[in-house]
């Protein structure tokens, strides 16, 4: 799965990890001192509404900075382990990297949009004291209306171009992920049918480089860029959501602690993903067993095709029985899943509110503040319930690198994993 498409896998990955930890660390230590090695000013810069928040000194320097790291780290593996698809593999993965931090950086931008627009709205919609008579009504004069419809419609273009470049930024990403997943799907391809000798005698062969590798790749089209998303999601609002944490004092319950947003956020997150991995546990075993079972039903019919002695009734019923039996089996563990999953998720909607109302009550904050803090807890909060939202593909894609994995242990003449090398009964035996 990854020796086909990355060089040296195991150290490929550890090197990904040291090293954007050592960039993370110099770009954070030393930031102030390169913006000023380059001429730039990243000091006290304020919340630039619309596209002016891309162009700031601040991410002129993200961007030399990236690339350049990019480089570096590219020039280095090319150096090192030339590889059939590096410039995919490496290259490609940078260019999504970017792209995705780009699109979560326009998250922000709007996120910036947002106080000035809410707060305005907060402005236009104070109600008029009934006992003022007609000097109150008075004060609304033409003039001010004029004043405030038009720095809303002011407001209502640069979101519009924000907006725009959203969409823009999102097509171009998704295009270039799918052209690098089947990439990917190609060297896998490639790499399985040149062992095609070697793997041949594993149940169900032909439909796991056919469809596994298929859907190991569609599933990590979309998984693989959400978790990208979440990660990237996190460094880009988890700055936001500690600054904004200044506005809120205190927590039911809790009382006053130091920046309670960001806290509060990490605590409820840990505890979703805790409660539905734990309730989650026998899912992936279970979908792995469902796609032998199929394999096994499909690979009599298959036979039949072709020999009349196969395929006959009774073992299609007891084929099919097994498959029956496994299905079932999965639909009760998914039903007190999705019990536990959607408790948790309705309660979800609900809870900032929850945490805001001391906040609400005394009128701490304005509209528009407060829109801010639902849209960067939000972020952070989903971004940390990333196994939370995706649990289900990550069942589905576990049970297919189980089958893959198959094929690993096969080509490196390693035993079969113990799951795989269960016997599927046959027809006319007990299970």
């Amino acid at each position: 799965m990854f020796n086909s498409f990355f060089p040296n896998p195991r150290m490929f990955f550890l090197s990904v990890v040291l090293f954007s930890g050592l960039s993370c660390g110099i770009w954070y230590g030393f930031n102030d001192e390169m913006a000023a090695l380059v001429g730039l000013d990243i000091t006290d810069e304020q919340p630039v509404i619309g596209l002016g928040h891309f162009v700031t000194d601040s991410f002129l320097l993200f961007y030399g900075y990236y690339f350049l790291c990019t480089g570096l780290f590219s020039l280095f593996w090319f150096k090192y382990a030339n590889h059939k698809w590096q410039w995919w593999s490496i290259v490609g993965s940078s260019a999504i990297l970017f792209s995705t931090y780009f699109s979560v950086q326009v998250s922000v931008a709007i996120n910036n949009w947002r106080r000035p627009f809410f707060d305005l709205v907060q402005t236009a919609l104070k109600p008029i004291d009934p006992e003022g008579g007609d000097a109150a009504a008075a004060a609304v004069t033409d003039e001010k209306v004029s004043s405030v419809s038009s720095e809303l419609f002011d407001l209502i273009v640069i979101f519009s171009e924000i907006a725009f470049l959203a969409i823009f930024v999102f097509v171009v990403t998704r295009f270039f992920v799918s052209h690098f997943i089947f990439r990917w799907r190609t060297a896998m391809n490639d790499y399985y049918t040149a062992k095609w000798e070697q793997v041949r005698h594993i149940e169900g062969a032909s439909q796991r480089i056919q469809e596994d590798t298929m859907r190991f790749a569609s599933i990590m089209e979309g998984l693989g860029v959400s978790i990208i998303d979440s990660v990237m999601t996190l460094f880009a609002f988890l700055p936001v959501l500690w600054s904004l944490s200044s506005y809120v004092s205190e927590l039911p319950i809790v009382g006053a602690i130091p920046h309670p947003l960001f806290y509060a956020a990490l605590v409820w997150a840990i505890f979703g993903t805790g409660l539905l991995a734990l309730v989650g546990i026998k899912l992936p075993g279970l979908e792995f067993k469902n796609q032998r079972v199929e394999a096994a039903f499909r690979k009599e019919l298959v036979y039949g095709e072709d020999d009349e002695a196969r395929a006959e009734p009774v073992t299609l019923r007891e084929l099919f029985g097994n498959v029956r039996k496994n299905y079932f089996r999965l639909y009760f563990h998914y039903m007190y899943f999705n019990v536990a999953r959607m408790m948790y998720l309705q309660a979800d909607n609900i809870f900032v509110f929850v945490l805001l109302v001391p906040t609400i009550a005394v009128g701490a904050i304005t509209f528009g503040v407060l829109q801010q803090i639902l849209t960067a807890f939000g972020q952070v909060s989903n971004s940390f319930q990333y196994l939370v939202n995706s649990w289900t593909t990550i069942v589905e894609l576990l049970s297919v690198y189980k089958r893959l994995a198959s094929f690993e242990a096969v080509i490196h003449h390693q035993p079969l994993p113990e799951i795989d090398s269960e016997a599927v009964a046959e027809p006319g035996t007990a299970q």
